[in-house]
């Protein structure tokens, strides 16, 4: 081989050479920039509101029992009986004993106060004195003082006693006193002392106030 053919070989195996390793470090470059770019991310945020929730009471404000609760209101004859929620209650002297003689027609009328669980006192009602006895129909009827207690249809709503003296299905219906005795003065209205409501909730604490911005300052000075 001549000298001028082996110089031409050697020129061209180092442009190849030159060539080659030009694109191998290019691609080099490029994985190690691939690389640091994808160590570099920083990771995704968690969603807002992830955190679990914290759980609100169950059942705030309702009786344990779930129980009709006798309480007291205050009347121009004195201090009566009501259930929780302000509404009158009855005996009736028909009844003997803690034998209840008020059924058909006459508990459509006179509704007894029934109670699905342990009936409770609360003002001056004593809870020594409340009671129950089981119907023929299966429900549980309050009594107080060994007296079967009723509602009044015709009552309007809490505060009211329109059945007061009334002598419907052959015998007189009284409001009742906390010693258990029958209230026979003329009574109409009474203020009732609702206690089966269950407490508002409490309210929610204000947000803090966001700080007051910084006023903003020129370089030229204020303006006059």
């Amino acid at each position: 081989m001549g000298k001028s053919t082996f110089t031409a070989a050697s020129k061209r195996t180092k442009l190849f050479v030159g060539v080659g390793g030009a694109v191998a470090a290019a691609a080099t470059v490029a994985a190690c920039s691939s690389a640091a770019s994808t160590s570099a991310a920083p990771p995704a945020a968690s969603p807002a509101g992830s955190s679990p929730a914290a759980a609100s009471p169950a059942g705030a404000g309702a009786s344990s029992s779930g129980g009709t609760v006798i309480t007291t209101a205050k009347s121009s004859a004195g201090t009566v009986l009501t259930n929780g929620s302000g509404k009158a209650v009855y005996l009736w002297m028909k009844d003997t004993g803690d034998m209840s003689n008020c059924n058909g027609a006459c508990a459509g009328a006179w509704p007894p106060v029934t109670t699905t669980g342990t009936a409770t006192a609360a003002g001056s009602a004593k809870a020594s004195d409340i009671g129950t006895i089981t119907r023929s129909d299966g429900t549980k009827q309050v009594t107080y003082d060994g007296h079967p207690l009723y509602y009044f249809s015709g009552d309007s709503g809490p505060g009211t006693a329109s059945g007061q003296g009334s002598d419907g299905f052959g015998a007189k219906w009284w409001l009742v006193a906390p010693t258990g005795s029958d209230v026979t003065a003329s009574v109409s209205t009474f203020t009732a002392a609702a206690t089966g409501a269950a407490p508002a909730a409490p309210a929610a604490p204000a947000a803090p106030a966001a700080p007051a911005s910084s006023p903003a300052s020129s370089a030229g000075g204020s303006w006059s």
